[in-house]
């Protein structure tokens, strides 16, 4: 089915779960509700870096084009999330077309027993639960695609626990942009990983393999204390193919976040084991952030990415750092704080710098810059 298709189908459908979920909330409004919501990111790139045609100057980039919904009901919630920047057809590697990034049903129980279903984001990995829209700088970086990915399966989930109601849970949490005081945890358990850069999905012959028939497990715990400390380590596997054959594909990650009025810093570590199901393909990075707060619609940021990978017994290293301005258009208040950062990324342009510093044989499996690039980002969100 072509991708047109596929797309007209979906938001077909998107629209028509929109009326009803709101007729729904019409009848019901002390019961129920809704939300509607997207986002979209158009942006230049330069430099003889840049992923661009090599006989442009400036090529365009469109990272995300989403649209999705969530809705409520008492105890129980739902979540749709499309990216119609990503092909439609069925790629087959978490059994699902690409284009749909989120699709699930979540019930709470209370604060620290939620229990969620369908295609959604695994848990190991901080800066891979941070939405897409709420970034320091353009881009994840290559370490991202070291995390699982999305995929399908059942995750138990608590946030809030140990020092009383200090965050509004709703049951969808997946990042950590409402602080907290306390302990917090995610258990999942997942069929196929496809989605990650460090499972293998395809055969030889570039066709994707069938689901495999093992499962993965994976968690994470983090411990919270207002605005000024959030820490997680999250660890998990699962084969390194999806069609089961290959090494267990085995990540930790260890995550920092402090915000101080109005500066940000974080720091996040991966080592992976066994890229794609290969004995011995190895890889571990670092990442810094800082970001600083200038005036109410100006805010500085820097990223330091550095990865280290073994490969048939031989050490290569990348670096890629971000050197940033970001410019938020009527930012709806002066606060830089983790919860209201939220609500200023609704119009916002960014610059970045991007330097890098790579070994000429660095495979890596994610986003890597292997020469210096300009990077530019326009972002609407409502």
């Amino acid at each position: 089915m072509k991708r047109n298709t596929i797309i007209q189908i979906a938001t077909g459908l998107a629209t028509l779960l929109l009326v009803t979920t709101t007729a729904s909330a019409e009848d019901s409004k002390s019961f129920s509700k809704q939300k509607f919501f997207g986002f979209s990111q158009i942006g230049l790139e330069a430099g003889d870096g840049a992923k661009k045609s090599k006989d442009a100057d400036i090529g365009m980039d469109f990272d995300r084009i989403r649209l999705g919904w969530k809705y409520f009901s008492g105890p129980l919630a739902a979540k749709v999330f499309l990216d119609f920047a990503k092909d439609g057809t069925d790629k087959g590697s978490v059994g699902i077309p690409d284009l749909v990034k989120d699709a699930f049903i979540a019930y709470k129980f209370d604060d620290a027993m939620v229990i969620k279903a369908g295609i959604l984001k695994t848990p190991v990995g901080m800066g891979f639960t941070i939405p897409g829209w709420n970034l320091d700088v353009i881009k994840r970086g290559f370490d991202k695609k070291l995390a699982f990915e999305r995929a399908s399966g059942v995750m138990l989930s608590g946030r809030d626990i140990g020092f009383g109601n200090n965050a509004k849970v709703n049951g969808l949490e997946m990042g950590h942009e409402r602080p907290m005081k306390g302990f917090g945890y995610d258990l999942m358990v997942t069929t196929a990983t496809g989605r990650s850069g460090a499972v293998n999905s395809k055969n030889s012959d570039g066709k994707v393999y069938p689901k495999n028939q093992e499962n993965g497990y994976m968690g994470r715990v983090h411990f919270d204390w207002g605005q000024e400390l959030h820490s997680e380590i999250g660890y998990g596997k699962i084969k390194g193919n999806t069609d089961g054959s290959g090494e267990d594909y085995k990540l930790l990650n260890v995550g920092l976040d402090s915000h101080f009025e109005g500066s940000n810093v974080k720091a996040e570590y991966y080592d992976a084991k066994n890229i794609r199901g290969t004995k011995g393909w190895d890889m571990n990075t670092l990442a810094l952030t800082g970001t600083y707060y200038v005036t109410d619609t100006v805010e500085l940021a820097v990223k330091d990415i550095r990865g280290t990978e073994t490969r048939g017994g031989k050490d290569l290293n990348a670096a890629n750092t971000y050197i940033g301005i970001n410019y938020y258009i009527n930012p709806k208040n002066n606060k830089m704080d983790r919860k209201n950062r939220r609500s200023r990324n609704q119009h916002r342009i960014q610059l970045n710098y991007v330097v890098a510093d790579v070994d000429s044989d660095f495979k890596g499996v994610g986003a890597l810059y292997k020469d210096n690039a300009i990077l530019a980002q326009y972002q609407f969100k409502f």
